[in-house]
């Protein structure tokens, strides 16, 4: 028996994304035209059902948007190629192990990053060749979650310049706090349009996910520096050829068509 479907999930919708997804090969094709498709979409402040002292909820919402929830769902989506999929993929990627409790959600980014580096689900994007810099960090910032330090590498405001030749379409930046007690304050989607470099983000101050010049933004945005990471194409098992000549000749030639895959 499978696991229980998350809160506000609409399988008809997420299998229309997917649909049009589908037509794109590639990892970051796919980020870039599921992220394209949610613009003006509304800033959904504190999307997350679960605290301190309230069970955690799975859920899923399509309507709205917190900077995280929608990087979450952009790349949930483009991992998948059906809901069960989608949903799983959404489960590992917000939860440490996958498993649906508050203590194990990915609150602080450096801890999202981390544990969905070592899932295989996204890896650090190469920058020996650009400065970076150590901050410690004390995180503190979430009611009710024990106080815990960290160090967070991160390129600096004045080297990004020499970065942005780096940054491809699908990569995820997350810009690095200059306060002791967090780590990182807002996180977004990289698309290059040629040589311009678009960051697509669901704004709190905005109240809609937006695109706009990553320049205008960090000219706009005080902070330590970003980090960026890229995600990783998923890796599907092939059918044996012994299965798939017994698939097509148990198949009637007046049946349906061939399965979508």
């Amino acid at each position: 028996m499978g696991r229980p479907q998350p809160r506000g999930l609409s399988q008809r919708r997420v299998e229309q994304l997917l649909s049009k997804a589908g037509r794109e090969r590639c990892a970051a094709s796919r980020i870039d035209a599921l992220s394209r498709h949610f613009l003006r979409y509304s800033y959904k402040p504190n999307p997350l059902v679960g605290s301190a002292d309230r069970a955690e909820v799975f859920t899923v919402s399509l309507v709205g948007f917190d900077c995280v929830t929608y990087i979450e769902t952009i790349l949930a989506l483009a991992r998948a190629s059906n809901v069960d999929e989608f949903t799983e993929g959404l489960r590992q990627i917000r939860y440490e192990d996958g498993r649906v409790q508050w203590v194990r959600r990915n609150h602080y980014m450096t801890q999202w990053i981390r544990n969905n580096i070592r899932k295989g689900i996204i890896r650090p994007v190469p920058v020996t060749a650009v400065p970076t810099v150590v901050r410690e960090r004390v995180l503190n910032v979430v009611p009710g979650l024990g106080v815990r330090r960290t160090r967070v590498k991160c390129v600096p405001k004045p080297a990004l310049a020499r970065l942005e030749p780096l940054l491809q379409s699908g990569d995820l930046i997350f810009f690095v706090s200059t306060r002791r007690n967090l780590d990182v304050f807002h996180a977004g989607i990289v698309v290059r349009d040629g040589t311009t470099i678009l960051l697509r983000h669901a704004s709190r101050s905005r109240g809609f996910v937006l695109e706009q010049i990553l320049s205008d933004f960090l000219r706009a945005n005080r902070m330590a520096g970003v980090i960026v990471v890229r995600p990783q194409a998923v890796i599907r098992p092939l059918r044996s050829p012994t299965r798939m000549n017994a698939s097509i000749t148990k198949r009637s030639p007046a049946g349906p068509g061939e399965p979508r895959p």
